[in-house]
């Protein structure tokens, strides 16, 4: 019995010991997995902060871009200024960012420039690219403590991130129209004395009033288009992109889902449909019709003064006849009175329509060709000019017309002011549409391709119909001045 209980004894021990070399073992092997979980877990956060980092330095930066050298300086600076609001290392640890983990491109997936390449030309540079890479080593390398262990290749991680934003909306109109002209800015010498010379831009003249849907520069039959508000240039969109029921929220809001209409033909449909459209546009007006537009995404103008012109128009010493200069085929060519060089006998001051609404015409010794206008715009004819300018109808101003440069949709309050509704925060200029101005002829057919020469700004005078659309240009938009939305690009 003795030896059985000594035998028995000795076998738990054994199985003690055993089992302890085991847990050792298996001790070991979890302090591992444990060590090698704290290491990755380390690698996994400054991925994230990283991450972080160039998601927020490229929205930043993208956010400024427009087309100058001005905007990428602009870019530069808010990109180093999202990083320093930025930590990392469990929040622990300030960031040292450098600009050269910026670089720049006219579309999405590259050729990627640097910044100072940028600076030099900026024209058409929508997209930013964050790489964290490009920054301080200590950024992106760590240390590892438990891994290296296993391995002396595996003693630190290197770690980045990359980023791109850029531009995927632009604050363009459904709507595209003839350029009357090919040629962006010429020089209309006006008969006089004195014979002054006046800017004109795509062969449309500042401050003159305009129905967009009764122009041709090519025939006598009006010729407006609905552009295709999904597809981007250099990819022909299906017909039913362009149906009105699409279209009506970009009517809205006046904004395209696409990042820009220039460097490739866009798509088209013929004509615009604008009877089942005006409603929509006219919520630049405060009109929200069967609740087409909401006034959230689509707010109304600041100024809704509808400048009608038989009751609205005091500026004009000469009652005009209709609301935009009269309709002439003179030419072969379906313009309006106010086209045509010289001037068409038998003009009358009448037929010249509102004046000046929006915007004064500049002389052309105001226009420096190859630069962007100033913020503050051309230096501007003054009123004096009209009896010169508008021959042989003479439709002159009257002393209560604006001085200075301003004109009266600028005016902040009295007879040519308006506001919204107190329950709908207007803003500033919804009533200019940015309006694609195509080289024409376009190809025959309800959907075609064609190309955009610029951009025009034309102000809607009064609200729209369902056969006529009143605006008065105002001049040219650089297509990445007027901005739009941002966002990360996969």
């Amino acid at each position: 019995m003795t030896g059985t209980a000594g035998s028995l004894g000795g076998g738990r021990d054994r199985q003690r010991g055993a089992i302890a070399i085991v847990f050792a073992l298996m001790l070991l092997v979890l302090v591992g997995f444990v060590g090698m979980s704290l290491d990755l877990g380390r690698v996994y956060n400054r991925k994230l902060d990283l991450q972080a980092l160039a998601n927020t330095t490229a929205l930043a930066a993208a956010r400024q871009l427009n087309g100058t050298s001005a905007g990428v300086t602009n870019a530069l600076a808010r990109a180093a200024s999202a990083a320093s609001a930025l930590k990392y290392q469990y929040n622990q640890q300030s960031i040292s960012w450098n600009s050269a983990a910026l670089s720049f491109s006219s579309s999405s997936t590259g050729a990627w420039i640097d910044a100072g390449s940028a600076q030099a030309a900026p024209s058409g540079l929508l997209f930013v690219k964050a790489d964290t890479s490009q920054l301080d080593a200590s950024l992106s390398t760590l240390s590892l403590v438990f891994m290296r262990v296993l391995s002396d290749a595996l003693a630190s991680a290197s770690v980045s991130a990359t980023a791109v934003a850029g531009r995927s909306t632009i604050n363009v109109a459904p709507l595209a129209v003839c350029a009357l002209s090919n040629t962006a800015d010429a020089a209309r010498v006006n008969p006089g004395p004195p014979a002054y010379s006046e800017l004109t831009e795509y062969g449309f003249r500042r401050g003159v009033a305009y129905d967009l849907m009764q122009l041709n520069p090519n025939g006598t039959t009006a010729e407006n288009f609905v552009i295709d508000p999904f597809d981007p240039p250099g990819v022909v969109g299906p017909a039913s992109n362009m149906a009105a029921g699409f279209v009506g929220p970009y009517a809205c809001t006046g904004r395209l889902a696409i990042p820009r209409v220039t460097g490739a033909p866009i798509t088209v449909g013929r004509p615009f449909p604008l009877a089942s459209l005006f409603n929509q546009l006219n919520s630049r007006f405060d009109q929200f019709n069967g609740s087409l537009c909401s006034f959230v995404t689509a707010p109304p103008d600041t100024n809704i003064k509808s400048y009608t012109y038989n009751t609205a128009i005091s500026w004009m010493s000469a009652t005009p006849g209709a609301q935009g200069a009269a309709s002439t085929t003179s030419g072969g060519k379906l313009w309006t009175v106010a086209d045509p060089l010289p001037a068409l006998a038998g003009t009358t001051a009448a037929m010249y329509g509102p004046l000046w609404a929006y915007a004064r015409a500049v002389p052309y010794s105001s226009y420096v060709p190859g630069s962007t206008e100033p913020a503050s715009g051309y230096t501007p004819f003054n009123t004096s000019v009209w009896s010169t300018l508008y021959k042989p109808g003479v439709p002159a101003a009257t002393v209560s017309y604006p001085g200075g440069v301003s004109t009266p949709y600028l005016a902040v309050n009295g007879s040519y002011f308006q506001g919204p509704s107190a329950a709908h925060n207007g803003t500033a200029n919804r009533r200019v549409l940015n309006v694609a101005l195509l080289s024409c002829p376009v190809s025959a057919g309800t959907t075609a391709t064609a190309t955009v020469l610029g951009i025009g700004k034309f102000l809607m005078t009064v609200p729209a119909t369902a056969t006529t659309l009143f605006t008065e240009f105002g001049g040219l938009a650089t297509e990445q001045s007027l901005g739009g939305a941002v966002e990360l690009y996969p």
